[in-house]
Parts: structure tokens; C-alpha cells; sequence
């Protein structure tokens, strides 16, 4: 019996690498599409807030 406990240690070990490894490896791009894409409206309402005014001058 001991041996058999032995050699379920192992393959208790294995299947949790193989667990953590799925979990690791998974896919995680979905979020960035949105983030992204908020990126993209924050950059064009900058440029639209600064395209209508002219640079500020320093005093001579």
C-alpha cells in the first residue's frame, strides 16, 4: 500500500502541472479589444480638443 502512495504522488503532481499549465496558456486577448478600442476614442477627442488652438507663445 505504502508503494501505491508512493507512486500516486507523482501522478497527483503531474495532473496539477497539467491544470496549471492550461490555466497559464489560456487565451486573454479578449479584454484588449475593448481596452483598445477606448484607447483609439481617448486619442481622437486629445487631438480634437488641440487641433482648433495655436501653441502659447512665451513672453519676450
Amino acid at each position: 500500500m505504502a508503494a501505491l502512495t508512493w507512486l500516486l504522488i507523482p501522478l497527483f503532481a503531474a495532473v496539477g502541472a497539467a491544470i496549471w499549465a492550461s490555466w497559464a496558456a489560456r487565451n486573454r486577448t479578449t479584454g484588449d479589444v475593448a481596452e483598445l478600442a477606448g484607447y483609439s476614442r481617448f486619442r481622437e477627442a486629445m487631438e480634437k480638443s488641440h487641433s482648433g488652438t495655436e501653441p502659447a507663445t512665451e513672453p519676450a
